[in-house]
């Protein structure tokens, strides 16, 4: 055994779990590091609090002064925790959470100092943006950008830090950041959901789109995590045969929780109750030291703030237990990957979900309304919803008999379908007084009662309902969920804003009632939409066929996926929203591209190093031994000895052609490395990434696993599946 793996072994059998002595109610620890609502009661005046409030609730601006008070109070209220700086925490597109941390202290002169931080260094700083993503936005000469709170997002307390979560825009005001969109996307969402709500309840004057995530995750030993130098460089393993148990017994399945995972969550969980984050549901997952952990439902803007602060959390807490937490989407091959379900649904301030049926035919009416226009908008943007999920690391679990298919579709369920069909043969223009009341109390009116027996879920549709929201399963497991969040509000204000169009134009130009215009426009919607209702197999080879016919999208790769996003219809559709300006998502899309084809050119450098610096002087090694024993068997047994050593001959040929096969697909794939980066247009060399780089992988990969099983266990360098996820 290679000295490093067997350290690796070694030290993990040596832990144990951290105790973790839980002495308060987690109700009681629940946001006591955020300056949240109560905790803005208690330290800010009625004015500044009242401020705060209607910057959150009405999107009106702060008051200079005013923000000068909250600065204080906010100050005063951390320096009362130990914190010692402040940072603007926001969500550049790196992927990661990104902070520049400052002291709150000050010199005075004559020696003296103070601790200070103002309204100016609460609202707004200057941190240096050049080194962050931007897309051709700005020169790398071209340094500021600007850091802007958002108040809606509640600053809190991590370490001896206040963290203040902001947007990010560049010097002309371009957003640089996750965050800017999907703030702009509620926005819209919220202002065309009000407009149509109203039809139903005159009384609606906000709505907001709410986000449940349900994070998965692995978790590996640290030292084992260490001695694979594709995990650490790449976040999954690029080799690695498969081990004799793996998922097939089902046997992990919220099965009972390791005592060390159990460690790990406890105190994850603590941290989260400390900072807000209301996390309720952890349980094991489909494969060997897989996890996930589920919150109650937020507001998705605080929502997806949760699950950043939350991957970061995971990290710091992992390496206190000795852990490593992967949230590739496919760190191993043959078993399950891991997914990000959004869950996301719309409520209004009246406190009604609006993707829940209510207990009279009107509530239900309104109920179909955001349900169908939601079915609508995905229809209508299907290749929009395909691109925001797009990366290379998702590239390898959508579509690989565990997760949804690259295809977007919507799964309803046969009740709800047959409520859609019988809507669909509605009179059209207006209805009889009889219709209207039949339609109402047989179709309408028993939709509660359907949905009571029909909450079932298809796991292999990336878009389903699911008894009261949307769940959006094709998410990945790394992903910033404001990518997805960004897309699938958009989409419904758009859906949403044509909607109130069409019903507007009816009443007012057709002389119909409302609900008859609302049936009229619904009806013709159904009929619309009908190609993105799927209730089957989504792995099936059939529903290939039957999605080509029916003219989805079957975006297999990042490259094809991200095409969407510079379509004239897309371009427009976050243009006219005010969403996204052209050159912002144009920017977007060349981040999006470089990064894909950085992660695999990183991918295939390692790989490369590994197969040639690692697997091949390992498989020499044994090649030599077998020689050494085949020539000692030739000096003793003389004629005898091909006879005796038949197997260790053929052991040493099927060694060398493996040797072979790896070194010279190396070769071509380094070949093809240089091919495409050779090419300045980055569609092209995304292209030569994807098609001709990346296919070397697994031909790479099943040669070098094919020695896994000839070379000798106690000289293989790398520490083996069986000991990745089996030791606990």
């Amino acid at each position: 055994m290679s000295t490093l793996r067997f350290h690796a072994i070694k030290e993990s059998f040596k832990r144990k779990p951290i105790k973790i002595e839980e002495k308060e109610r987690r109700s009681s620890l629940f946001g006591k590091n955020v300056f949240n609502e109560a905790a803005m009661k208690q330290s800010l005046t009625k004015d500044a609090y009242q401020s705060v409030m209607n910057a959150i609730d009405k999107g009106s601006k702060i008051d200079r002064s005013i923000a000068d008070q909250i600065a204080s109070a906010m100050k005063d209220w951390a320096i009362g925790k130990e914190v010692t700086h402040y940072t603007h925490w926001f969500q550049p597109l790196t992927g990661a959470t990104a902070e520049k941390h400052d002291a709150f202290f000050e010199t005075i002169g004559n020696g003296s100092a103070i601790e200070r931080f103002g309204g100016g260094q609460l609202v707004q700083q200057e941190p240096d943006a050049s080194s962050f993503p931007n897309g051709g936005i700005r020169n790398t000469f071209e340094a500021r950008g600007y850091t802007a709170w958002d108040p809606t997002s509640p600053a809190f307390i991590y370490g001896t830090t206040l963290c203040i979560p902001t947007i990010f825009v560049s010097y002309t005001g371009e957003a640089l950041d996750y965050k800017t969109p999907l703030l702009r996307a509620l926005q819209v969402v919220d202002s065309a959901a009000v407009d149509v709500a109203k039809y139903f309840d005159k009384s609606v004057r906000k709505v907001n789109a709410s986000l449940g995530w349900e994070q998965e995750y692995f978790l590996v030993d640290s030292a084992l995590a260490l001695s694979r130098p594709d995990i650490t460089l790449t976040g999954r393993t690029l080799l690695g045969h498969s081990p004799a148990k793996g998922q097939q017994l089902d046997d992990h399945y919220f099965g009972t929780i390791p005592n060390r995972a159990m460690a790990f969550m406890r105190d994850l969980e603590t941290e989260c109750m400390l900072l807000g984050i209301p996390v309720k549901t952890r349980h094991n997952e489909v494969a060997p030291n897989q996890f996930e952990l589920a919150p109650i439902f937020e507001e998705a803007n605080l929502a997806v703030d949760h699950n950043s602060l939350l991957m970061d959390i995971m990290d710091k807490i992992a390496q206190r237990h000795n852990f490593k937490v992967l949230f590739h989407e496919k760190p191993f091959a043959g078993i399950n990957g891991s997914g990000k379900h959004n869950n996301w649904s719309l409520s209004t301030d009246t406190g009604v979900n609006l993707l829940s049926p209510g207990k009279t035919p009107m509530s239900n009416l309104q109920f179909l309304t955001f349900f169908i226009n939601t079915i609508k908008a995905v229809n209508d943007y299907e290749e929009l919803l395909r691109g925001a999920i797009a990366s290379a690391s998702n590239d390898h679990r959508l579509g690989a008999n565990e997760a949804p298919p690259a295809i977007i579709s919507v799964f309803i369920g046969e009740q709800l379908t047959r409520v859609l069909n019988e809507l669909e043969n509605v009179t059209r223009g207006k209805l009889s007084p009889q219709e209207k009341t039949d339609l109402k109390l047989n179709v309408v009116g028993k939709i509660p009662e359907i949905l009571l027996d029909n909450t079932d879920r298809n796991r292999t549709s990336p878009f389903a309902f699911t008894g009261n929201k949307f769940e959006f399963r094709a998410v990945g497991s790394k992903a910033n969920c404001a990518k997805a969040m960004t897309a699938l509000n958009t989409i419904v204000a758009k859906q949403l804003i044509d909607f109130k169009k069409e019903v507007d134009t009816l009443i007012d130009k057709k002389d119909m009632k409302k609900d008859d215009a609302v049936f009229n426009v619904l009806r013709e919607y159904i009929k619309k939409s009908k190609n993105i209702l799927f209730e089957g197999n989504g792995y099936g080879e059939a529903w290939e066929k039957e999605a080509k016919k029916r003219g989805l999208s079957n975006n297999k790769t990042t490259p094809e996926a991200l095409k969407a996003k510079m379509s004239e219809k897309v371009l427009n559709l976050f243009e006219d929203l005010k969403v996204m300006n052209k050159v912002e998502q144009l920017a977007r899309y060349e981040i999006e591209i470089e990064e894909y084809i950085l992660h695999i050119q990183i991918e295939s450098r390692v790989l490369g190093d590994i197969a040639r610096n690692h697997i091949i002087p390992t498989a020499v090694k044994y090649q030599n031994t077998l020689i050494k024993n085949v020539t000692g068997l030739k000096e003793i047994y003389e004629d005898k000895y091909r006879k005796l050593a038949k197997e260790q001959l053929e052991l040493i040929e099927e060694i060398s052609r493996q040797i072979e096969a790896i070194n010279s697909k190396v070769t071509k794939m380094i070949e093809e490395r240089k091919r495409a980066n050779a090419l300045h247009k980055p569609e092209e060399k995304a292209n030569i990434y994807c098609n001709k780089v990346k296919p070397y992988f697994d031909n790479i990969r099943y040669h070098c696993d094919k020695l896994e099983l000839l070379v000798d266990d106690e000289i293989w360098p790398l520490t083996k599946y069986r000991e990745l996820l089996f030791t606990r």
